[in-house]
Formats: C-alpha cells, sequence, structure tokens
C-alpha cells in the first residue's frame, strides 16, 4: 500500500513539474504555422530529448550531486522552495511566454527551446525526478517504478501535443488557464510536504 501511494505521489508530483498542459498551450502557439508531418516530428523530439535528461538525471543525477558535495537533503530543501515558486508562477500566470516565444531566431529549434528545456524538462521536473529516486531511501526497483512514470508522463505529453488544436478549441483559453492554476494549486502542496518531510529526516519537524 505504502508503495502505491508513493507512485501515486510521484505521478502526481511529476505531471505537475513535466506541466503537459502547459506544454500542449506553448507548443500549440509555437507550432501554429507547421504542417501536420512538422509537428509531429517536433512533438517527437520534445519527447526524444525530454526522456534523455529526466532518465539521465534518475542514473547520474545524485551521484553528480555526492561527487559535488552537496547533500539529497540540502537539494530536498532547495527543490521544495524552487517548486512552491514554480507552482505560484502557475497559479498567477507567467508574463512572459506568450509575446517573446514569438520572437525567437528564425532556424532555431523551437524543440530544444522553450519546448524541451525550460518548458517539458524544466529544473522542477529534473529536481523532482534526482528527490524521487533517492539511492539512500529506495531500491533500484522502484527508481525503475518512478523511472516508468516518468516516461508515461512524457507519453501523454507527446499525445497532447499532437492533440493541441482539438483540446484548445474544446476547452478553450480559459480552461487551459484553470486547468494550470489547478495543477498549480496541487504543485504548492506537494512541495510543502516534500519541505517537510526534508526537515523531519533531519529530526528538525515532528509530523504525526
Amino acid at each position: 500500500m505504502e508503495l502505491q501511494e508513493k507512485f501515486i505521489r510521484d505521478l502526481l508530483i511529476l505531471w505537475t513539474t513535466i506541466d503537459p498542459i502547459g506544454t500542449l498551450a506553448l507548443f500549440a502557439l509555437l507550432t501554429s504555422d507547421m504542417t501536420s508531418s512538422e509537428r509531429r516530428k517536433t512533438a517527437l523530439k520534445v519527447v526524444l530529448y525530454s526522456s534523455s535528461i529526466l532518465v539521465g538525471a534518475i542514473v547520474v543525477g545524485q551521484v553528480l550531486l555526492s561527487a559535488m558535495g552537496v547533500d539529497l537533503v540540502s537539494l530536498q530543501v532547495a527543490g521544495a522552495v524552487i517548486l512552491f515558486l514554480f507552482a505560484l508562477q502557475m497559479i498567477f500566470g507567467s508574463p512572459s511566454s506568450g509575446e517573446s516565444s514569438k520572437k525567437l531566431d528564425e532556424g532555431h529549434d523551437i524543440a530544444v527551446f522553450p519546448l524541451t528545456v525550460p518548458s517539458t524538462a524544466s529544473p522542477g521536473a529534473i529536481m523532482a525526478v534526482i528527490v524521487l529516486t533517492d539511492n539512500n531511501l529506495y531500491p533500484v526497483a522502484i527508481q525503475a517504478g518512478t523511472a516508468l512514470i516518468t516516461l508515461a508522463v512524457l507519453i501523454a505529453c507527446y499525445f497532447l501535443m499532437l492533440l493541441s488544436d482539438r483540446i484548445i478549441a474544446a476547452i478553450g483559453k480559459n480552461g487551459i488557464s484553470i486547468l494550470t492554476r489547478v495543477m498549480g494549486l496541487i504543485l504548492a502542496a506537494l512541495s510543502v510536504q516534500i519541505l517537510f518531510q526534508a526537515l523531519q529526516t533531519q529530526g528538525l519537524l515532528l509530523l504525526k
């Protein structure tokens, strides 16, 4: 039962940090002038690039942190703060994405920036996969389960990108905005929970 709860929590955290809804809206905006074939190719590249970054973070992220002398608890606290700020941005909106995204240089691969980084493989998502696969807490089998959840969220992101026009037409820009803010609220709560857990492991906070 505890394992099931962990995977459900992992799914919620990864869904909100990878943010397929936000990627969907940005993808629809940036690929509006592309053909269907170009859109599919771009969506596939986003998923492949993001998978490489996030799975790579799962495999070597904690090792690199250890080599740099950074304790995972420190990352959890810092990550909780970053996730909370990211959640606030989702709730209250970002002033930058719309018009500035139209000014990208011609020839620039939008699959790399901004669709992969920082939209899909966001700093919050990278932090999340490292914390959720802590080598000191979880065996390889559980870490593999979290990796599969990460890939599942990215696959869902891929299909949402392919269906971006239909989804936006169905629920409208207001619907996208509402969904983004609801997910931001959930992410804010999860970030606070991560912070509490990090403090609890250090004996600085007692939770029932």
